[in-house]
């Protein structure tokens, strides 16, 4: 390392030079294989499709109950989600009742009362719930 003195019309200030090295010539890297790059893809975890189960079409606000239009069978006990513009929770699905008749098992085309934990709006999406959640 070499150090100059420079003067300046009220300062004197030292600047240091480096000595540049020359850089070693490395040779180019491989690209991964082809069965590297299929098993690093696998190991990446997919998210998880969301099966739709069923639609809101009507809360009813003072006994807490959301009309849903089914898409999918739904069984009591079922985890279940909804999801829209400003709601996203999930609950079992207890309490489920089709023309004042409590039922076990809801089927496709059927249209259920269904006792929700917070408030659903009109066009929210029931969901089956993912795990971990």
């Amino acid at each position: 390392m070499v150090v100059k003195k420079i003067v300046s019309k009220k300062r004197v200030l030292k600047v240091k030079s480096t000595v540049k090295k020359k850089l070693a010539i490395k040779k180019p890297v491989k690209s991964p294989s082809k069965k590297l790059v299929k098993k690093l893809i696998a190991s990446v975890k997919k998210p998880a499709k969301l099966i739709k189960l069923g639609k809101v079409i009507h809360y009813y606000n003072h006994i807490k109950v959301g009309i849903v239009k089914i898409l999918a069978p739904v069984k009591e006990g079922q985890a279940v989600q909804f999801k829209g513009a400003t709601t996203d929770f999930s609950q079992p699905a207890r309490s489920m009742q089709i023309n004042h008749v409590q039922v076990k098992k809801a089927t496709k085309g059927k249209v259920i009362g269904l006792k929700v934990a917070k408030r659903v709006r009109e066009g929210d999406v029931m969901y089956q719930a993912q795990l971990g959640r």
